[in-house]
């Protein structure tokens, strides 16, 4: 009899906290929520934030503030995002370093990607290009392959930083087509783009945005796109895998993700106003003035890309023996 009374009870405590949670999710927001961007302003994980930001506030009726925290090579601000309080009023915006290459390149991750965060959506991706000089002389892939596999370290690339999408994917290309080309950084796009342009370089992998005004000049040429499929950016530029290179891809994606254990209604809330906000006329239209394009997928699709991330950049890593500790 008191073990039957004692069961009871606990069956009506487990009832009201069921229905105590429904009840939390529906009273959200009631307060404004932070939008952590782990890049610096400007930049474009910034540029989605801040288009996403303004639309969300208006379908979910409160404030969002987008915040900016860079350092770590995306690191410090999506800590913070995976440290933050799972009540859904924070919620970041990253790209596949922090939740993918970067648990490789660092030995102490101060979080873990897939334990400590909640996947929302990726948001919005924009290709990364193969792009060589217009006075190079190099008109297409093949002739570029010929050059690097008869000089071999003769020839050199810059990127935006060791261990970013720009030098992975060269290294990656090198490792497919069997040549060795030198590694030069830099500490952004835009200076890699410069070493480019000033003949410090010859080649360079590079996001869309940084690359297509110069690509239009007639300063830079392309010859390939690093992405699974021709890029609606530059329809008739190959894919690297078109040229015989596969699984070289450097998609320049971006993700909204959230503390784990936020309740699941709000997240499920959350990535459904975004995936249809990135997806209206309006903001697909500013979204492909920056040269992207809008995603909207699934939080089980969100984590797929992000696996499929680490088992492409795990072996060109430890091949290379990047690290950034």
């Amino acid at each position: 009899m008191i073990y039957q009374r004692f069961a009871s009870v606990l069956a009506c405590l487990s009832l009201l906290l069921g229905a105590n949670l429904p009840a939390a999710a529906a009273g959200w927001p009631d307060r404004p929520l932070h939008l952590i961007v782990p890049f610096g302003a400007g930049s474009t994980p910034d540029i989605v934030a801040r288009l996403v930001s303004d639309k969300l506030q208006q379908r979910i009726g409160a404030s969002v503030v987008v915040i900016n925290k860079p350092g770590a090579g995306g690191n410090l601000g999506t800590q913070l995002v995976a440290d933050a309080a799972p009540d859904g009023y924070t919620l970041g915006l990253t790209i596949s370093g922090p939740l993918a290459a970067n648990t490789l390149l660092f030995k102490n991750l101060p979080y873990d990607p897939q334990r400590d965060l909640d996947y929302l959506t990726i948001a919005a991706t924009q290709p990364s290009i193969l792009v060589v000089s217009a006075q190079s002389g190099i008109a297409d892939m093949p002739s570029l392959l010929a050059k690097l596999r008869s000089n071999r370290g003769k020839y050199n690339f810059s990127s935006m930083g060791v261990g970013s999408i720009s030098h992975l994917a060269m290294e990656a290309l090198a490792a497919s087509s069997g040549t060795e080309i030198v590694h030069v950084p830099y500490a952004s796009s835009a200076q890699a783009v410069t070493a480019l342009l000033s003949g410090q370089t010859q080649m360079a992998i590079l996001p869309a945005a940084m690359v297509m005004p110069h690509i239009r000049d007639g300063k830079l040429k392309a010859l390939a796109v690093a992405t699974a499929k021709r890029s609606p950016v530059m329809p008739d530029v190959p894919t690297l895998s078109e040229a015989g290179l596969k699984n070289v891809q450097g998609d320049a994606w971006m993700g909204f993700i959230m503390p784990a254990k936020t309740p699941p209604a709000i997240v499920e809330r959350l990535t459904k106003e975004i995936v249809a906000i990135v997806n209206s006329p309006d903001i697909k239209q500013k979204l492909q003035a920056q040269y992207m394009e809008p995603v909207g997928d699934t939080p089980a699709e969100f984590r797929a890309t992000v696996r499929a991330d680490l088992e492409r950049w795990a072996p060109i890593i430890k091949k290379n023996k990047i690290t950034l500790n």
